[in-house]
């Protein structure tokens, strides 16, 4: 390709997961199926929620909310991406690019935001239950809900405006399956430096604050478990605990691998696998862990009560 200033780029092509054409019908197929998984699983979620009266809790209402986040964060990558599998032309506009970056922060930031409200619901829930009516009240929810989407806006707007404010006159092929930050920095010919100090700082501030919320909550959480003398009582706290951490555990140890290394260790091939994880496992696996491993949600979804 040949080297042109931002201002004369009216697309980008993304050379995918992978070049290899033995490979692509196996893609193709392993993809789409985890997408349908992800729309079924997620959809189910939430009608479950809206429909199932026993489900009308905060803790639920927040499920539901990223059950919704999990559906838009895969549908921004997934169908273009399936669809640029067997097309020729693997081109994505530039305005396309940047309202798909600015989408895929906007999702990821509410993701993590709403796994650190979950945890704290949690928290609340188990140490201090003669409270949780009072302190979970309708209104507070809200505020977490509502707080939780617009500082992924914050973040969606300033990470969207410094990349496209750039100059691309390297190439215009970006080496990833979609367009994200690390492949869009790769091509810029401006001095980023200052704004890759941002992305750190914004990546370090978002993951460990609410990496925080998350760690101390469960810090208070097990012990107030394991002082509980009902064994179902028990087992329902662990049911509902398991299934948030082990969420936790696959979306944040791929944003971590992505985000807080040396600028000088990024490589892009090593990038794409680790974004497979929270961009396509992680919203596929969601509502297969909160409904097999949650004992209310499987109750919910087999009619049946205890």
């Amino acid at each position: 390709m040949t080297s042109v200033n931002y201002t004369d780029v009216h697309e980008f092509v993304l050379l995918g997961l992978t070049a290899c054409p033995d490979l692509q019908v196996l893609l193709f197929l392993a993809f789409l199926a985890m997408y349908m998984v992800t729309l079924l699983g997620n959809f189910g979620i939430i009608v479950l929620i809206r429909t199932d009266l026993h489900l009308h809790t905060p803790m639920y209402d927040f499920l539901g909310h990223l059950a919704f986040v999990d559906i838009c964060y895969s549908s921004i990558i997934l169908p273009k991406m399936l669809v640029q599998i067997f097309v020729e032309e693997k081109t994505i506009s530039f305005s396309g690019c940047a309202a798909q970056l600015c989408s895929f922060v906007f999702f990821g930031v509410t993701e993590c935001l709403l796994l650190a409200v979950m945890a704290y619901d949690r928290y609340v829930a188990i140490c201090k239950p003669l409270l949780y009516p009072t302190i979970m009240c309708r209104g507070m929810c809200r505020w977490l809900v509502a707080g939780s989407y617009a500082i992924g806006v914050l973040h969606a707007v300033t990470h969207t405006t410094f990349i496209f404010t750039f100059s691309f006159c390297r190439s215009n092929v970006i080496n990833h399956y979609f367009c994200d930050i690390a492949p869009l920095l790769a091509l810029s010919c401006s001095n980023t430096h200052t704004y890759e100090v941002v992305v750190l700082a914004l990546v370090s501030i978002n993951c460990l604050s609410t990496m925080t919320i998350i760690f101390v909550s469960y810090m208070y959480i097990l012990p107030a478990v394991l002082r509980i003398c009902s064994p179902e009582g028990r087992r329902k706290a662990f049911s509902t605990c398991t299934s948030h951490l082990t969420v936790v555990t696959i979306f944040y140890g791929a944003i971590l691998f992505m985000y807080l290394r040396p600028s000088s260790a990024f490589a892009l091939d090593e990038n794409k696998t680790a974004t497979l994880f929270y961009t396509i496992v992680t919203p596929t696996l969601n509502p297969l862990v909160y409904s097999l491993r949650n004992r209310e949600v499987k109750a919910a979804l087999f009619g049946r009560r205890q």
